[in-house]
Parts: C-alpha cells; sequence; structure tokens
C-alpha cells in the first residue's frame, strides 16, 4: 500500500477506526519515511458534526499533524441516488480535492474487516453480482484501506491500550438503516447459528470474488481500448460488437467507460440488469444512467458520457477563414482557389467544394431546425432533415451538434456528410470555395 516517502492523506471522522487508523500511520511514520496530513469531512447532516470536526482537530493538535476539515453539501435534488450514495460521491469527490492540494500519492480511510462483511452481506441481500459481492478492495486507484483485514473489536482494544478516545456516530444506531441491522442483528445472529467467524468466512469470498473481479476488469479494458473511442460525448462503441462479447464482459466493458470518466459508484443489481437491456434484451431500452452520466443507444451506435451535451450555436463564417466549433472538437477550414483545367471536385466526407461567386463571403453555421428540409445534392426531391440524418447513421446525440453551413436560406453542407445542391463547381466556374470540416468529428464521419 505504501512506499517510503509517500505523501499520506488519512480520512479520519473521529470514529474508533478512523483515530486508530492515524494512530497506526503516525506509528510506521518514521520507519516509512511517509509525510501524514488528516482531513475531515463534515457532511452538515447532523447537529453532533460540528462537534465531532472539534474533536478531530484536538486530536490532530495532539499528534501534531496538519488537519484539514472539508464541509461539503449532499445534493437532494434529482436524479438522486439515494442518501448513502451521494454522501459518498461528495466525500471522495472531498478527499480528492484535499489529496490535489497536499500531493497525496495515497488516501488513508480506516475500513475494516467488520466493515467487509457488513458490504459483503448487504450487497447478497440487495442482488449484487460479483463486482458487489467482492466488497471494499484493499487499494482501489488512490484509496487504501489499511485496517481492512483487522477486527473492529481489536481496534478498540487497541485505542483502549493507547489511551486514545473516540466518538461514536449516533446514526450506527439507528435500526432504519440497513448496515446498522446486519451489524448489530443479523452478523451476531449468524455467528451464533454457525458456531463460527461469519466475518472472516465473508472476508475471504470477498477476496475470491475481487480475484474474478479483476481478470474481468483487465478483459473489458483492453476491449474498451480496441472497440471505443473518447469523444467530448463520451465513449462511443458500436452496439454490434458489443453484443458480440459475453453478457458479463459487454456489460463491464460499459462500466469501465463510465469509470474512465470518474463515475465509480457502486452498481446496484438494476443497473446491471438495464446495462443487458440495452445490449442484448428484448425488449430493449435505449437509455439510462449510470450514476451521473448518461448510457444510450442510437442505431448502431452507444455512448456513455454526460447527460447533456453543449449545443450548437448560431455562427457567422466569414470565408476564407477558419471557424472553431469548441462544442463538438472541430474547425471548419474554408479557401478560396482559381479552378485549374484539371481542378477534381472533392469526394471525401470532409471536405467539399462550391462555386465561391454564387455565395456571399459570409456563411451561416447553426445546428438543425425542427421540421427542416433541405434539397440534397442529386436527389430528386427534398428530404426532412431530420430523416436524412438518421438514415445516414449520425446517432442521436449528434443530430442536434451536426453543423448546417447556410448562405441565404439554402443549405449548403450537412457538415461530414452531404453537400447541398446550392452553388454546384462547372465547367464555368471561376474560383472554388473548399470548406473542410477538421478535428475529432471529421474523423468519426470520415470512419
Amino acid at each position: 500500500m505504501l512506499h517510503g516517502g509517500d505523501v499520506v492523506l488519512a480520512a479520519v471522522s473521529g470514529g474508533a477506526d478512523s483515530v486508530a487508523l492515524l494512530d497506526l500511520l503516525l506509528t510506521i511514520r518514521p520507519e516509512l519515511g511517509i509525510s501524514l496530513s488528516v482531513v475531515h469531512v463534515d457532511h452538515g447532516l447532523r447537529p453532533e458534526a460540528a462537534a465531532e470536526a472539534d474533536t478531530v482537530r484536538r486530536l490532530c493538535d495532539r499528534f501534531g499533524v496538519a488537519c484539514r476539515v472539508e464541509r461539503v453539501a449532499v445534493p437532494t435534488e434529482r436524479p438522486w441516488d439515494g442518501l448513502e450514495a451521494e454522501s459518498r460521491r461528495v466525500r471522495h469527490a472531498a478527499w480528492a480535492r484535499v489529496a490535489r492540494a497536499v500531493g497525496a500519492t495515497a488516501v488513508a480511510t480506516g475500513h475494516t474487516a467488520d466493515d467487509q462483511a457488513e458490504t459483503v452481506l448487504m450487497r447478497l441481500l440487495q442482488g449484487a453480482g460479483p463486482r458487489g459481492l467482492a466488497g471494499i478492495a484493499p487499494v482501489r486507484g488512490l484509496l487504501i484501506s489499511p485496517l481492512i483485514e483487522t477486527r473492529r473489536m481489536r481496534i478498540e482494544e487497541h485505542l483502549r491500550a493507547r489511551g486514545l478516545d473516540w466518538t461514536e456516530d449516533p446514526s450506527n444506531r439507528e435500526p432504519r438503516f440497513l448496515r446498522n441491522r446486519i451489524r448489530h442483528d443479523v452478523l451476531p445472529f449468524l455467528a451464533e447459528l454457525t458456531g463460527s467467524s461469519v466475518v472472516e468466512a465473508l472476508c475471504r469470498s470477498a477476496a475470491l470474488a475481487r480475484r474474478v473481479v479483476a481478470d474481468l476488469e483487465a478483459r473489458a479494458l483492453a476491449e474498451l481500448d480496441r472497440l471505443g473511442t473518447r469523444e467530448l460525448a463520451g465513449y462511443v462503441l458500436p452496439v454490434a460488437a458489443l453484443e458480440a462479447q459475453p453478457n458479463e464482459l459487454a456489460a463491464e466493458i460499459l462500466v469501465q467507460a463510465a469509470a474512465r470518466q470518474g463515475e465509480t459508484v457502486p452498481l446496484r443489481a438494476p443497473a446491471h440488469r438495464a446495462l443487458r437491456r440495452l445490449l442484448n434484451a428484448s425488449p430493449r431500452r435505449s437509455a439510462m444512467r449510470l450514476g451521473r452520466l448518461a448510457v444510450e443507444r442510437s442505431g448502431g451506435l452507444l455512448r456513455v458520457g454526460p447527460p447533456r451535451l453543449p449545443p450548437l450555436p448560431t455562427r457567422a463564417f466569414v470565408v476564407p477563414g477558419v471557424l472553431e466549433l469548441p462544442e463538438i472538437g472541430a474547425r471548419l477550414v474554408a479557401r478560396v482557389l482559381a479552378r485549374a483545367d484539371d481542378y477534381t471536385v472533392p469526394r471525401e466526407p470532409a471536405r467539399v467544394a462550391f462555386d465561391a461567386d454564387a455565395l456571399p463571403a459570409v456563411l451561416t453555421v447553426r445546428a438543425r431546425r425542427r421540421g427542416e428540409v433541405w434539397a440534397p445534392f442529386g436527389a430528386p426531391s427534398t428530404r426532412r432533415l431530420k430523416s436524412f440524418l438518421i438514415d445516414a447513421g449520425v446517432p442521436r446525440w449528434q443530430r442536434p451538434r451536426t453543423p448546417v453551413i447556410e448562405a441565404g436560406g439554402d443549405i449548403l453542407w450537412l457538415a461530414g456528410l452531404r453537400r447541398g445542391r446550392a452553388a454546384p463547381v462547372t465547367s464555368r466556374t471561376a474560383r472554388v470555395l473548399e470548406i473542410e470540416l477538421r478535428g475529432d468529428r471529421a474523423q468519426e464521419r470520415s470512419s
């Protein structure tokens, strides 16, 4: 978990586990040469929160350790994943902020073997899959849990022997929380029923499940790198390639795509079932939420990314010139050249040519409009723009962000797709206006 010279940030709530964690880190600090500081997160959910923060400050003063108290607000608006999940999300975000500020190479948490057993049993009752049954990994990215194999009763014995006090969170006795019922009722009952150490058995099962999950994650990451493309819209993957994978691997690829974008909240069983329905179930889902991210399917593509993508505003495009389109990670580049006798009109989707003298010096670049029709070059009649985009395989999330280049009310070009009828290059053309779509979107359209 730790190496010589590491900068460690200890997450200390003031409870027995985190106080013992701080004492342990202080004990090994000289041997490993680590730097140590403390973060305490005040969620503002209980009246005792301010007093608990003061207790942690006094403890750190006693040990001569720098302490930072982070006050956070737990979201209550939709989408809402429940108090525990939302508190965890803001707590982890606070840890990450402080870790960056102090240059920490590890954030140590006070999870114990009892926490591990409670987590595994709770997730088992909720119908979790292998990842849920894997419990709390001892090392997960920046987070480490040095006490994950230590029983809580041994920790309290250690604190009493060391003369160290701790605070008791009254919510840990609230029977309305499932974890508390498991801690105080279910686990003691199972221990009495079996006559064995249920906590150790559940921890062993979690370790075995973690090995399975580690193999699955490694395979999914490799497949994500092979199949997926990272865009401003998130990760985009071909549905056919996903459906060719085993069910669990396909779902894990989507989970890893979310993790790559910072969404690491554990998924409950309904979320895993919803992922499978996006791929090969009947009736099939077209969209779902994965924590704070959206997973949506459109045609032959599937996206894991932000639920709301930046819209494409209307802009004036002075030609020749360059127009940046940061919302889609691309730019339009226009140049004017004299038409040579051997000039060949470009055929690639990302570059198009017009008769420059038939167009104004300022074009308009915008998003499509509801109910709009246009006249594609070479088509016998006009078409609804929406239908054309669907037939062209443009996914739902990109249709409002496909640049429409317009002059005098005529659509000249659906950038990267097809030009309109206006201002064609003919034998009478003297000057050619070439417009090219460059950037990630151009590569996507050309592929």
